[in-house]
């Protein structure tokens, strides 16, 4: 499926993204606002969703909490907001990437070129979902246990349920309060995003050929990490 859904309040830049699209052959819809988008999600299923933040009925964060679990898309959020806090409140919401305007057309056919990429390895994962694999890592969901070069590595649980957030959501930024959310079920403080980081560094230790240089769990500076994928 390449149907991608555009949210987007001004004509110009929808109609610019929508052009760019279709001589790309990707199959095109558009919602000038968010409760036309989210209606349009549900009725033609698509596999990306182009969201503008500063939509006129509602906040594009607004829009992921109160939707995100109702739509199974792909979100790329397209914005003029280029401020850290503002980047950070749409991953922790639910967006999968963040592209900041004025964009490069190549650069945003590059992120939906790795979404549909992440849809595909999503599908074929989930024909065998008792395991994942990259590169030299193998995770048996199934028996809980990881090997490395066939090696079985003895993580602990913490570590484990890390790594497993990750290996789930592979190629996908996640940050800091989304981990700790997930393995720790609390609100983020500054005492949980350093266990977090001492943690991290632990399990680097265990899987990563180089933590100076990680194979497998990659760092994106000022925001979480991210699994792998290229």
């Amino acid at each position: 499926m390449s149907k991608i859904l555009i949210i987007e309040d001004d004509l110009s830049i929808r109609h610019f993204v929508t052009t760019l699209l279709t001589t790309q052959n990707y199959d095109v819809i558009e919602a000038n606002d968010g409760q036309s988008g989210f209606a349009l999600a549900l009725s033609h299923n698509p596999a990306v969703i182009i969201l503008d933040l500063g939509l006129p009925d509602m906040d594009g964060v607004e829009w992921i909490v109160k939707y995100r679990s109702l739509v199974n898309a792909t979100i790329i959020c397209v914005t003029a907001r280029d401020d850290h806090p503002s980047k950070v409140a749409a991953l922790d919401a639910g967006a999968d990437d963040y592209l900041t305007k004025p964009f490069n057309p190549g650069e945003l056919l590059a992120r939906i070129r790795v979404a549909f990429r992440h849809l595909s390895h999503k599908t074929s994962t989930n024909l065998a979902i008792n395991e994942f694999s990259y590169q030299n890592l193998l995770i048996d969901f199934d028996k809980g246990r990881i090997f490395l070069k066939d090696v079985e590595i003895h993580l602990t649980p913490i570590e484990y349920q890390i790594l497993l957030f990750l290996a789930k959501n592979q190629g996908r930024v996640c940050t800091s309060r989304m981990i700790i959310r997930d393995v720790w079920g609390n609100t983020a403080t500054e005492g949980d995003i350093q266990n977090l980081r001492v943690v991290m560094a632990n399990l680097r230790r265990k899987i990563e050929p180089s933590t100076t240089q990680p194979t497998y769990i990659l760092t994106v500076t000022g925001v979480g990490y991210r699994f792998n994928d290229e």
